[in-house]
């Protein structure tokens, strides 16, 4: 049994404007993120030279910068996520429900 009312909200063209700019949108963060996390174990696997050479004359190398810089690609693109689902996003959604309540 399906209820009318999501019936009418799936065949919606904001509906369907909303599921496709959402998932190109979260497709496009997912392979981002992807190449960043799996260059950086590409990294560690083939090129641990690279990664091991002393930042300065401390014993830091190169490999922790650029591991916590993985760190913080994820935290920014969660957070551009969060930005755009908390504007364009729910906008569209009221806009959808607003819509379906009026008929």
């Amino acid at each position: 049994m399906t209820d009318p009312v999501v019936a009418r909200i799936q065949k919606n063209p904001k509906y369907q404007q909303l599921k496709a700019k959402r998932s190109s949108f979260g497709w496009m963060l997912t392979i981002l993120m992807l190449v960043v996390y799996y260059g950086y174990i590409a990294l560690i696997a083939f090129n641990k030279s690279f990664l091991a050479q002393p930042l300065g004359s401390g014993v830091t190398t190169i490999g922790i910068p650029i591991g916590m810089g993985v760190i913080v690609f994820t935290i920014v693109i969660t957070g551009i996520y969060v930005r755009r689902a908390n504007s364009e996003y729910d906008e569209l959604t009221k806009q959808i429900l607003a819509e379906e309540v009026n008929k």
